[in-house]
C-alpha cells in the first residue's frame, strides 16, 4: 500500500499517510479527504513516503488518504471557512463574559466537523473548563483548546515578510527551531533588532539557513588570536572575514591589512579562547546554544496546550 507525505491543517501539519480507496496514486498537489487523529479532513499531497522524505519529518501524523478532493468537498470548505468566522466571535464573547486572561488568535473548524481547534496566546496558564463547556453546547461538537508562542501566532497570521516573500514559517517550515543572536554575529549581520526580527518579533528563522555553511568555512580558517607567518613576515589574525574567505591581521609593527587565506604560509600559534571574539567562535562551534537563545520550540507546544470535551 503507497504512502504519501501530506501536509494538512491550519498549523500546516505534516503527516505519512495510507493510501486508501479506489485510486491509490497520487502526484503533488493534489487536494485530498484524509483521516487523521483530529478526524476528517482535506490535505494537499506533497510526495511519496519514501526514507529520505520520512527523515526529514520529526514526528509526523498518521492517518489515511480517502479520496480526492470533489467539487462539493471545496464549496464544503468554503461553507466552512465562513462559519468559522462566526465561532470566532461567539468564542470571543465567551472569553470576554469569563474575563479570561488570553488572547484568541485563530479558529479552525475540522473538515469532518468532529472538532473545533482553538488556538490562542496567554503569559500563564489558563482555567478554560468552563469556556470549553459553553462552547461544546454552543457548537455541538468537541473542543480542543491549543496554547501557542509568538511565532505560531506570525504562523497563522503573517503574510509576507520585510523580504517581499511570503513567511517562511506559513510556507516550507515545518519546524521551527530556536536562532540565536550568536548566529547573526557569525554572519555579521546587523544587530539592529527591528532589522533581523520577523513578524513574530523574535530572530528571523532564516539567520539559520547559511549558518552551518558559515561555520564550516570558519573552521578552515585561523581562529582570531592565531599567529601566522605570510610573506610579508608575521601577523596576528585579529578578524575574519569568512564569506570573503580573507583575514584581518596585524602585522609586528602594528600596521593591520585584509589577506586572503591562501597568503597563510604557516600557522605558528592557534588563537584559543579568552577575548571576546574568541568565545563567540567557541560559543558558535556549540551550535549557537547559549542564555541569548530566541523561539518558542519547534511546534509553539512548549508553553503548553489543553484539550477537553464536554
Amino acid at each position: 500500500m503507497p504512502k504519501y507525505v501530506v501536509r494538512y491543517g491550519l498549523m500546516r501539519h505534516l503527516g505519512v499517510l495510507n493510501a486508501k480507496g479506489r485510486d491509490r496514486t497520487y502526484v503533488r498537489g493534489d487536494q485530498v479527504v484524509a483521516r487523521t487523529r483530529r478526524g476528517l479532513e482535506t490535505g494537499e499531497v506533497l510526495c511519496l513516503a519514501n526514507d529520505d522524505a520520512v527523515a526529514l519529518i520529526s514526528d509526523p501524523g498518521q492517518g489515511e488518504i480517502l479520496r480526492r478532493m470533489t467539487q462539493q468537498d471545496h464549496n464544503e470548505m468554503a461553507h466552512m471557512r465562513a462559519q468559522e468566522k462566526r465561532e470566532f466571535e461567539t468564542c470571543q464573547q465567551y472569553v470576554d463574559r469569563l474575563g479570561l486572561q488570553m488572547e484568541l488568535v485563530e479558529l479552525e473548524h475540522v473538515f469532518g466537523g468532529e472538532r473545533i481547534v482553538v488556538y490562542y496566546l496567554a503569559e500563564s496558564r489558563v482555567d478554560f473548563r468552563e469556556l470549553v463547556r459553553l462552547l461544546a453546547t454552543e457548537f455541538q461538537t468537541r473542543i480542543e483548546m491549543r496554547q501557542i508562542g509568538v511565532r505560531d501566532e506570525a504562523k497563522l497570521l503573517a503574510d509576507y515578510g520585510d523580504c517581499g516573500k511570503p513567511v517562511c514559517c506559513n510556507t516550507h517550515l515545518s519546524e521551527m527551531p530556536p536562532v540565536s543572536m550568536k548566529m547573526a554575529k557569525l554572519q555579521k549581520a546587523t544587530l539592529d533588532p527591528t532589522k533581523i526580527s520577523g513578524r513574530c518579533g523574535r530572530l528571523k528563522c532564516c539567520l539559520r539557513y547559511e549558518y552551518d555553511t558559515y561555520l564550516d568555512m570558519q573552521r578552515e580558517m585561523p581562529a582570531v588570536g592565531s599567529e601566522i607567518v605570510t610573506a610579508n613576515g608575521k601577523a596576528t589574525v585579529v578578524g575574519q572575514e569568512i564569506l570573503t574567505s580573507q583575514l584581518l591581521v596585524e602585522a609586528e609593527d602594528n600596521r593591520r591589512s585584509i589577506i586572503a587565506i591562501s597568503d597563510v604560509l604557516s600557522v605558528i600559534r592557534s588563537g584559543h579562547t579568552g577575548g571576546r571574539k574568541s568565545r563567540q567562535n567557541h560559543g558558535d562551534q556549540n551550535n549557537g546554544r547559549g542564555t541569548d537563545n530566541q523561539g518558542d520550540g519547534a511546534n509553539g507546544d512548549d508553553e503548553g496546550d489543553g484539550e477537553s470535551q464536554s
